[in-house]
């Protein structure tokens, strides 16, 4: 797949319409609290806004399901915009209409316009062709910088580009779409994926992709316990999805045929609930009975994930080791997250949990490349062709 970059296109004097992934977190009072998403996007819209385009912005923000809802305006985003580039943002009353034509129409080269949350329009995520043609009316080129909304066919990221002949990817899409490419088609070995979270059927495609790939499978997180039992031991009360032992043993079995190494939890740290203060004891798996619950791995599979890793050249990560919120069961997470940002090779983390104990481990900026996207990261993973990014393939 090739993809085409916006340094492919000429944007000197021309309207560009970009489409970010502004969904960003905000607090009552309407204050960003995370704005890493806008961070990310400075380096596309700067180009634009370098290369005297008048550039349109355009985003979604939360499930407005189609209705117009105050507390999901993207106005504190224009403002944050406006801070992190330096220059005025002008905010539209809306992101399509005769209103938003005319501020369009008044942009000078150089400037930037942000429209107002593309959600508030039910035609959005019905991906109306009607709609995808205003938007495209809009610009005479159309970049796409949200990779986090590339596994949904909207308008805004599938359908406005049946009616601009220029497309291309930001420099965002671009970097996320060629790491993930880089490690799923190219990687350089050994090559590992750590996968973790609470349920083996949210990754059961995921697992079933890279175990056709990878020189090492490392599971954790409650989903591990799946595979435990269906080795044949107990688990105590550790979360399990009876229904999808078969499904996890024809992984194993995939596995040991390909000579994949897979890697499971020795030991865990147990309780009887997952909260905070209450009485832990650390246990082998074989140890696992009656009504205690595994809720993080243990030192040992610490040591033992930590060791599997040191001499990868590939590692991608998805899913957390155990109940990481809570710190008396965050240690695991913490350890294989160092153990991640250790390594000398490429490292791609990924996904909203991943992304939050990597931020709370302090390692952050150690790691090759982390994904904005959640989904799409998924999906990526999957093998599945994204129609966001399948739609720039020129």
């Amino acid at each position: 797949m090739a993809i085409k970059s916006m340094k492919d296109l000429n944007l000197h004097g021309k309207g560009v319409l970009i489409r970010v992934d502004f969904n960003v977190p905000l607090d009552e009072k309407l204050n960003i609290t995370d704005d890493s998403r806008i961070r990310a996007a400075i380096p596309t819209i700067k180009y634009a806004v370098d290369a005297k385009a008048k550039v349109i912005v355009m985003s979604h923000l939360g499930r407005p399901m189609g209705k117009v809802v105050k507390s999901q305006s993207l106005m504190p985003i224009a403002r944050r915009l406006s801070e992190l580039l330096g220059i005025s943002v002008s905010m539209a009353p809306d992101c399509i209409g005769e209103g938003v034509q005319a501020m369009v129409k008044e942009l000078n080269p150089g400037e930037v316009l942000m429209l107002e949350n593309l959600r508030f329009h039910k035609e959005e995520e019905e991906n109306n062709p009607g709609f995808a043609r205003e938007l495209a009316h809009l610009a005479d080129c159309y970049v796409n910088d949200a990779f986090a909304t590339a596994h949904r066919a909207h308008a805004s990221n599938v359908g406005v580009c049946d009616y601009i002949k220029d497309t291309a990817a930001g420099f965002l899409m671009l970097e996320e779409v060629e790491s993930i490419n880089k490690a799923l088609k190219k990687p350089e070995r050994p090559f590992a994926a750590v996968v973790g979270g609470a349920k083996v059927s949210g990754k059961l495609e995921l697992l079933e992709n890279l175990v056709e790939k990878v020189d090492k499978l490392i599971i954790g997180g409650a989903m591990a316990f799946t595979f435990v039992k269906a080795l044949g031991q107990e688990v105590g009360k550790s979360l399990v999805e009876n229904e999808l032992i078969a499904t996890a043993l024809k992984v194993m079995e995939k596995a040991k045929a390909r000579r994949v190494k897979l890697y499971l939890p020795v030991d865990c740290v147990c309780a009887s609930e997952p909260k905070e203060g209450v009485v832990t004891t650390i246990r082998t798996i074989q140890e696992l009975k009656g009504d205690l619950m595994g809720l993080d791995i243990g030192p040992a599979s610490e040591a033992l994930f930590a060791e599997a890793l040191a001499n990868c050249a590939t590692i991608i990560w998805n899913g957390p080791m155990g109940v990481f919120e809570i710190p008396t069961f965050a240690s695991g997470t913490m350890k294989v997250a160092q153990a991640i940002a250790a390594s000398k090779g490429l490292t791609i983390v990924g996904g909203g949990d991943t992304d939050a104990a990597l931020h709370k481990s302090g390692v952050y900026d150690k790691v090759s490349f982390v994904s904005t996207a959640g989904g799409a990261f998924l999906e990526m993973l999957e093998g599945k062709t994204l129609p966001g990014v399948a739609v720039l393939d020129k």
